[in-house]
């Protein structure tokens, strides 16, 4: 048996490290809770001994203790992760909307590695990945059991080179590979156009470093071409969201007063709420409509909420993912970053939807085209699906039974984006039943 006596010293600054950070208090009492603490670690050191001693292959001693961070931190949720320095300058680069990878937004789906949907314009959307693929494996190797940020660092790297996907659809009979040339993703967050009668349409795929920024532009731009602008649709489906703080910024440029979100942690540091700023008349105060759907989450659902409950929207589609979890990124000496759930967050109504999301004023069921093929996303995958979600409380910390989807009125229209048209139309008629209800 090989002596590894010479890596002792890196478990016993682990071991000081950790009694340092949860050991007694000056005047040394002793909690029953700083016992079991000792007594835990105790058993940790014990079986890195073992390994170390014992197993069949010498094993390095980052690897193993890398390994008990990314087992503790796996236990507590879906969205908590710890970051190794390479990780963590993807998350860094994804924020500022550019990276080096495939373009797909994916997530782990009944402990299989799933495609959430495939970014406009990519190596994916153009090789035919569609929302709903499973990725079997990666350069033939299997991803049982792989997290989200082993995926992120083995789908990402330099342009022009090379990532084999083994993907198995519904519809497949067997697997299909799927060879695809990584690009440099430029994620365009938001996109305008106008429609006639003076309504513009503005979609927001992301919450980046550059949305709100982004927004102000298309604002303008879509404001010219529609003068005067007579209605907007925000269309927020399909958004898994991103920075609080650009949500905020956005929702901040619709309203005059009033909350916008509130937060609440273990720690006084989490606990916030966030109010809209007066713009001296700024603010976009044409008829708004928000198209949303079971993709629409976190930051895009802080928006929608805050919109709904302020009176300042019509929420216009199904019921949103209903992620209303707070993740913290902490940096850490080596480079590597610890990504940690730290609070949960309400919209203006003092109300939580987590594992619940936001339900639409009018339910609009998506028609699909008879040629395209059904996304069995659409009706299932929500955050109430993911092992190990976070409970929904009250905001006094109380539980919150999950509630089950309210039914509300379907309209329904055999356009090819029904929920669009549904939003134009209503917004094309906002000013006739408004001048109507007058006289």
């Amino acid at each position: 048996m090989k002596n590894i006596s010479g890596k002792w010293p890196v478990f016993v600054v682990v071991l000081l490290g950790l009694l340092i950070l949860f050991g007694p208090s000056s005047d040394s009492k002793v909690s029953a809770r700083d016992k079991n603490i000792y007594k835990e670690l105790k058993t940790f050191t014990e079986v890195l001994d073992m390994v170390q001693k014992n197993y069949v292959e010498d094993v390095d001693s980052a690897t193993l203790i890398q390994g008990a961070i990314n087992g503790m931190i796996k236990s507590l949720d879906p969205h908590s992760a710890f970051m190794t320095p390479e990780i963590y300058k993807e998350l860094e680069a994804e924020t500022q909307g550019q990276f080096g990878g495939i373009g797909i937004e994916i997530t782990i789906l009944k402990d299989v590695l799933t495609v959430v949907s495939p970014i406009e314009d990519t190596p994916a959307h153009r090789a035919g990945v569609k929302s709903g693929d499973s990725i079997i494996k990666i350069d033939g190797k299997s991803t049982k059991d792989i997290t989200i940020m082993e995926a992120v660092k083995k789908l990402r790297g330099p342009k022009d080179t090379q990532v084999t996907i083994t993907i198995l659809r519904e519809t497949m009979t067997q697997p299909r590979d799927i060879t695809l040339t990584r690009a440099v993703i430029q994620v365009k967050s938001v996109k305008a156009k106008a429609f006639e009668d003076h309504i513009g349409y503005i979609r927001i795929s992301s919450f980046n470093e550059r949305t709100a920024t982004d927004l102000r532009k298309a604002l303008a731009d879509v404001g010219e071409k529609t003068k005067p602008m007579k209605g907007l649709v925000l269309d927020l489906r399909n958004d898994p969201g991103g920075l609080l703080s650009q949500a905020i910024e956005v929702s901040d440029m619709f309203l005059k007063s009033g909350v916008i979100v509130s937060t609440r942690g273990r720690t006084k540091s989490m606990e916030t709420k966030t109010m809209a700023r007066d713009a001296g008349g700024k603010e976009i105060t044409v008829p708004l409509v928000v198209l949303v759907n079971e993709g629409t989450a976190s930051a895009a659902e802080i928006v929608a909420g805050a919109l709904q409950d302020n009176g300042r929207a019509l929420i216009v589609g199904t019921q949103t993912f209903g992620k209303a979890s707070v993740q913290t990124v902490i940096p850490m000496e080596d480079g590597s970053a610890l990504k940690l759930t730290t609070a949960r967050y309400y919209t203006p109504s003092g109300k939580s939807i987590q594992a619940e999301g936001i339900r639409p004023d009018i339910l609009v069921r998506l028609v699909k085209p008879a040629e395209e093929a059904e996304n069995h996303l659409e009706e299932r995958l929500r955050e109430k699906d993911l092992k190990g979600h976070i409970k929904p409380v009250q905001e006094d910390g109380k539980p919150l039974e999950e509630a089950r989807p309210e039914e509300l009125k379907e309209t329904v229209d055999l356009a090819r984006d029904n929920q669009l048209k549904t939003a134009v139309d209503i917004l094309k008629s906002w000013h006739i039943m408004k001048k109507n209800l007058a006289n």
